[in-house]
């Protein structure tokens, strides 16, 4: 067995090596790449897409999983190999069902779409796009067709960011979440509204981003396996255990965007960074799903980042940074602003009584995207429609509405609903966090983070892919995801803020 799973391991390694090369490339399209390079950057990265695919689903890769599942079988299930060979096989299944040719065209497709995306976006004019959204619709599709029979067409696709997920089991969750988080917002409407006028003033970029950068460090990152670069939509990726990279994106006259994004994205990357060293270069090294990496990415940006008791400690330092801009500004003013709830059209800027709300839309379109009851061509006037339905509030442009994220761009539907899902995520293992950790509040009020990333780095990053999502969650909580502790968390939140 240790041969086989020796040899099994290698080829392993190889296909991490070039599906990491492929995330350099990536990374440079988006933070560096001359605009003109979108056709080679497409060719080169369906030209390793290609490669490590078909390394990946020969039939050497198949027998040695045979072979190795029937070796396995007395192992403990929850040991590393047998979890390696479980999790291996079930993307060995997922992709010999993926022509490596199919796979090559995507990467082509989609790389050239990025680079049409961000001109229709800059140029506010969705018909740039539409003609490769459509060619990335019908791709998706046939797909999709490849993993029949299911019980819904989104299915295979939300499977690819969120293992062993259902569409029934996501509608029921937001089934459930839809109706409590408008209550909300309504009755945070009916409130005074907060002061938030301050966050709109000039606050110089090297400023913001120096102390975003301080803040990160705070967190734990480690720049000697990490960097943080600008980009149109702020984003993590990874080229292997000890080099993650975050990218942000600054606004002076909307400094919260900077500061929050690099909390965001820093969460991202400490769970890279976290995962057992003995996977690397193997598919155990890898999130258990996006669901769980962003219930962390929304665990530091939020239930750290937007706390009173964060801002205790660290709003002293920001008036220091921006003195002309804070200095008449209290410590509770400040807190308010931060929390403001309002609708309003960006998802990556909406508070978080209305988040899902711009999750829940897009998953709706993407099903009956999928479907086939939605055209491409008909979604700008869809999404103006459907963001009055869910927020009482309509893009007046494309770039505003429908062209906003970068996600259906790169091929990613099914993608979605994992942000909605992370976080509430989030808030379960917040409150598990507290029951073990009686002192976090008091401890993140002296900016002090070591004792609650440990934890995270015990009880959640250590592990990788190891567990499905559903799986972990209940490990570590003693439930499935459940939308109930998160609405606990905002009732009492904007309760407090609102006074209603």
């Amino acid at each position: 067995m240790e041969e086989k799973l020796n040899k099994l391991k290698h080829t392993l390694g190889k296909i991490s090596d070039l599906n990491h090369a492929s995330a350099v490339l990536g990374w440079d399209q988006q933070v560096s790449m001359p605009e003109l390079g979108a056709l080679e950057r497409g060719e080169q990265l369906g030209t390793l897409g290609e490669l490590a695919h078909n390394l990946f689903v020969n039939d050497e890769v198949g027998q040695l999983l045979e072979d190795l599942a029937a070796e396995t079988k007395n192992l403990d299930p929850d040991s590393d190999e047998a979890r390696l060979i479980k999790v291996t096989k079930r993307q060995y299944d997922r992709d010999t069902r993926i022509p490596s040719e199919m796979i090559a065209e995507f990467a082509r497709v989609t790389t050239v779409a990025h680079g049409e995306w961000a001109k229709a976006r800059s140029q506010n004019q969705f018909s740039i796009f539409q003609p490769h959204l459509e060619k990335i619709v019908e791709m998706v599709r046939e797909m999709a067709d490849l993993f029949k029979p299911y019980d819904h067409p989104y299915d295979p696709l939300l499977d690819m960011f969120e293992p062993g997920m259902k569409t029934s089991d996501v509608k029921q969750i937001f089934d459930t979440l839809r109706p409590q988080q408008v209550e909300l917002v309504k009755a945070i409407s009916e409130s005074k509204q907060v002061d938030d006028s301050f966050l709109h003033l000039n606050f110089p970029k090297q400023a913001q981003w120096d102390f975003g950068v301080a803040i990160a460090e705070k967190f734990g990152m480690n720049w000697e396996r990490s960097r943080q670069d600008y980009a149109a939509h702020p984003f993590t990726t990874s080229f292997g255990l000890d080099d993650v990279r975050i990218t942000t994106r600054i606004h002076e006259d909307l400094p919260a965007s900077a500061l929050f994004s690099t909390m965001h994205e820093t969460g991202h990357a400490l769970y890279e960074l976290g995962f057992n060293r003995d996977y690397r270069r193997t598919p155990l090294a890898d999130s258990a799903s996006l669901a769980i990496h962003e219930s962390q990415s929304r665990m530091w940006e939020n239930l750290v980042g937007r706390s009173r008791n964060f801002w205790t400690h660290f709003y002293p330092q920001l008036q220091t940074a921006f003195p002309q801009q804070l200095s008449n500004v209290d410590l509770e003013t400040f807190y308010r602003g931060i929390n403001k709830v309002e609708p309003s059209l960006i998802r990556v800027e909406a508070d978080e009584a209305t988040y899902n709300l711009h999750v829940m839309l897009r998953m709706g379109i993407e099903i009956e995207l999928m479907e086939g009851k939605l055209e491409v061509k008909d979604l700008p006037e869809v999404w103006k429609s459907r963001m009055l339905d869910y927020l009482g509030v309509a893009s007046a442009t494309d770039a505003d509405g429908v062209l906003q994220d970068v996600h259906w761009s790169g091929g990613m539907i099914g993608y979605f609903p994992t942000y909605a899902l992370g976080n509430l995520v989030s808030v379960q293992l917040w409150e598990k966090m507290h029951q073990d950790m009686p002192d976090l509040d008091e401890n993140i009020s002296k900016g002090q983070f070591g004792e609650m990333l440990q934890w995270l780095r015990t009880n959640v990053h250590q592990y990788g892919a190891k567990y499905e999502p559903q799986e972990l969650v209940q490990r570590i909580t003693g439930s499935k995801i459940d939308p109930k502790p998160y609405m606990r968390y905002l009732n009492h939140k904007y309760q407090d803020i609102y006074g209603f």
